[in-house]
Order: C-alpha cells, then sequence, then structure tokens
C-alpha cells in the first residue's frame, strides 16, 4: 500500500482475532517507525512498554474503561513521554503523540489493526498506569495502543475533508 492509501484506509480497530501472537520483527519494526517520530530539538522523550503477557491484560481493562477490546488483542503499547529528556515543559505530549500516530499508520502498513486509547490527560487514568506499571516519577503515560490481527475489514467513513476548516492568512 502507498502512503496515501494508508493515511486514507487507517481505522480504529476494536476487534481483533483472538490468539494469534504478532511475530517479534513485526513489533520491532513498529517500534522503530515509531521512533521516526518528529519530535522537538530531536529529544525523542518517548518510551514504550510492550505487553503482551495477556494475564496483564485484565488489569488494564480494570484501569482503562474504554479498552475492553484489549482482551481479543494480540499485544498493547503504552507510549510514555520522558520528562528528563523534553526539550520544554509539556512538549513530551506533542512529541509522544506524533510517535503514537506513527505507531498507528506503522500497524496498518502491516496489516495490523490498533486502537488509540487515551491515558493523557485523564488525571487518575495516569496515575493507575504509573502504579500498575512502576512508573518511575519522570516518566509519564500518554496512550495504549491496543494492536492485533482485525477480525474483519473496517468500514471506510465518507470523505472527511471540510474545506470550511481551512483558513488562509487569518481566521
Amino acid at each position: 500500500m502507498d502512503f496515501i492509501e494508508g493515511i486514507r484506509t487507517r481505522r480504529s480497530i476494536r476487534q481483533y482475532i483472538p490468539d494469534r501472537d504478532i511475530p517479534e520483527e513485526d513489533i520491532n519494526e513498529i517500534l522503530e517507525l515509531a521512533m521516526m517520530s518528529p519530535s522537538g530539538r530531536n529529544k525523542q522523550p518517548w518510551e514504550f512498554i510492550v505487553i503482551n503477557d495477556k494475564s496483564k491484560f485484565p488489569e488494564i481493562t480494570s484501569i482503562h474503561p474504554y479498552c475492553k477490546f484489549l482482551e481479543e488483542a494480540s499485544l498493547a503499547v503504552v507510549v510514555c513521554g520522558n520528562t528528563e529528556e523534553e526539550m520544554a515543559p509539556g512538549a513530551w505530549i506533542v512529541d509522544c503523540a506524533a510517535a503514537t500516530e506513527n505507531l498507528l499508520l506503522a500497524c496498518h502498513a502491516k496489516k495490523l489493526g490498533a486502537c488509540w486509547c487515551g491515558i493523557y490527560p485523564d488525571k487518575e487514568r495516569m496515575r493507575n498506569f504509573i502504579r500498575s506499571f512502576n512508573l518511575p516519577d519522570h516518566i509519564q503515560p500518554l496512550a495504549l495502543v491496543v494492536i492485533g490481527y482485525p477480525a474483519n475489514e473496517p468500514r471506510q467513513p465518507e470523505d472527511r475533508f471540510k474545506g470550511k476548516k481551512i483558513h488562509i492568512n487569518s481566521w
């Protein structure tokens, strides 16, 4: 698939083929592509926790109310920001959001389904992930990306282009 087609056809996937593992080389490649993201002053403040131990999935779904579909997935990745490596206070958020989007696109290119489940800015959810994954003080969780083989072909939305959202030179 070419790049433009990949962007146009990527969708959040919430139904997966259960009990199907993703090869380690594919996991490494999608993480490598996530790390190709732009970041302020090239600081690359991201950290990734790969969760492929399915015995941890029930705990995750208990602390994140919108990822119950994780139980059918192959794995999840917690995208975190390292505040000791960010360009400026709060920059980890945008840098890690860019890495999360690259991760989603890389999954789609590998014919994997993925869904971005937000952790940040929900303070309670962040605290629960910090506690559950023993994150040090300088590591902040941004997103949980659920990944697996799609159970079906996602429905493509109608054209999302809205010219009224484009402003030239001024509002």
